[in-house]
């Protein structure tokens, strides 16, 4: 028996975790692209940090994230 309510209050917490999750956003998507961008040499740097900002104008108007390999959609606009 005590298993079984054992079981139940994990399941119970997974959920609830999952539901506190922080949906993506444009931003989000945005900071990771900016992340790897400072390892490159400066030059390479700038052209790193105008395609993310390229990809973040294009999220915040439709929705949709392209990183150029795939390109997905219902993020928030923030």
């Amino acid at each position: 028996m005590s298993r079984i309510v054992l079981a139940l209050a994990a399941v119970a917490l997974l959920c609830a975790a999952s539901a506190h999750a922080a949906p993506m956003t444009c931003s989000t998507e945005q900071k990771a692209c900016l992340a790897p961008c400072s390892k490159f040499p400066p030059a390479v740097a700038k052209d790193c940090i105008d395609a993310c900002r390229a990809r973040f104008s294009y999220c915040r108007h439709t929705g949709c994230w392209d990183n150029g390999s795939s390109r997905y959609c219902g993020l928030l606009r923030q």
